[in-house]
């Protein structure tokens, strides 16, 4: 009988950047997305979130190596934290001497000083008047510093959040970028209605500034043979392991990779299991109860009934069926509830129709309902 030890390492991986064995098939996005970035265009990727777009960007990138600087919008604050951002992102490629002659030319010198607990350089302006030279020198460094055989790939990941950063910093980030012939800059977006009209409203400082494509779910059966091919050396019922993840998470790469990996650990530690999927469901939702119960008291009585309706119902929720069913309202209420819900994460807006993110959160609400 085989012990845990001399079991197969658990090959799934979720909650942080998917490499190596751990990244599931994207040939044809692989594909697409090495094309671009070997061309002198740039890239926007659109999708829900945890859908693994930054991990197919860094798969890229690792394959290319070429230098790269990657920023999350979402935890930015300031156009002047942003600026000290990619300055601190570049000084983790390239040596500070060769940064020292640009940062001295900047019409605001930054206050740089080395933080002892990470090693790494603490970077900051002082208050001024206008950020706009400070976030002109720090975008254009990016430029200098790139050359035509090691070009910058520069990753804007939430780009949707721009324009909280800094008052018309987009059309101030536009008017720099279009400029640089040695990057290739990469805009990632979660939220589809934003992301689109910053680059497809013709009056958007960022029209047609880069290719647009949608990054969907990974291909039921790419998934399928992903799983069934890791499931293989530890039960015999791989195929039908595999075909029930696939039937819980409907594909989506972050939950998929999660009820693996815990259906994995529980055969790793337990051996032959009856149900070993269904064991592993019921577990995250009880792990998660608390959370999904404060998640659940955020949200007012119409975004319930909608939830309720769709854990418990494949009517499309903008149906009379649906609103008579679940008694929701009029169809503009629940219009407005469906992109709040989709606003906040809760629902996917898919080529077929909505569906919740989350499908333990899913779970979770049909088990309360039936206690």
């Amino acid at each position: 009988m085989k012990t845990p030890d001399s079991m197969p390492e658990n090959p799934f991986k979720f909650g942080r950047v998917v490499n190596g064995p751990y990244f599931t098939n994207r040939t044809e996005e692989i594909r697409q997305v090495t094309a671009l970035l070997n061309s002198a265009n740039n890239l926007v990727m659109i999708s829900p979130r945890r859908y693994g777009k930054t991990s197919l960007i860094e798969h890229v990138i690792g394959q290319l190596n070429r230098p790269s600087v990657k920023i999350d919008l979402q935890l930015v604050t300031s156009t002047e934290d942003l600026a000290a951002q990619i300055i601190k992102r570049l000084s983790r490629i390239f040596p500070l001497e060769n940064m020292k002659q640009a940062l001295k030319n900047f019409r605001i010198v930054p206050a740089i000083n080395l933080n002892p607990f990470t090693n790494e350089l603490d970077i900051a302006f002082h208050s001024t008047s206008s950020s706009q030279p400070i976030i002109e020198d720090a975008v254009n460094l990016i430029e200098k510093l790139s050359t035509p055989r090691k070009r910058i790939i520069a990753v804007f990941d939430e780009f949707q959040e721009v324009k909280r950063v800094g008052k018309d910093l987009d059309r101030v980030l536009r008017a720099l970028m279009q400029h640089h012939e040695h990057v290739n800059y990469v805009f990632l977006g979660s939220q589809e209605s934003l992301i689109r009209d910053i680059f497809e409203n013709k009056k958007s400082p960022f029209y047609h500034f880069g290719q647009l494509m949608p990054l969907n779910k990974i291909p039921a059966l790419d998934f399928f043979d992903f799983l069934a091919l890791r499931f293989n050396p530890v039960t015999p019922d791989y195929n039908g392991i595999a075909t029930s993840i696939l039937e819980i998470t409907q594909s989506h790469p972050y939950y998929t990779q999660q009820l693996a990996y815990c259906v994995f650990e529980l055969i790793r530690t337990a051996g032959k299991t009856d149900d070993p999927v269904g064991k592993t469901v019921s577990e995250l939702v009880r792990i998660h109860d608390i959370d999904y119960e404060r998640l659940w008291n955020t949200l007012n009585i119409t975004d319930k009934k909608i939830l309720i309706g769709m854990s418990s119902s494949t009517l499309p929720p903008l149906s009379d069926a649906f609103a008579q069913s679940f008694n929701t309202g009029a169809t503009s209420t629940v219009f407005s509830s469906l992109k709040r819900l989709a606003e906040s994460g809760f629902i996917l807006k898919s080529e077929t129709g909505y569906e919740i993110d989350d499908p333990f959160f899913k779970r979770w609400i049909t088990q309360r309902r039936n206690r």
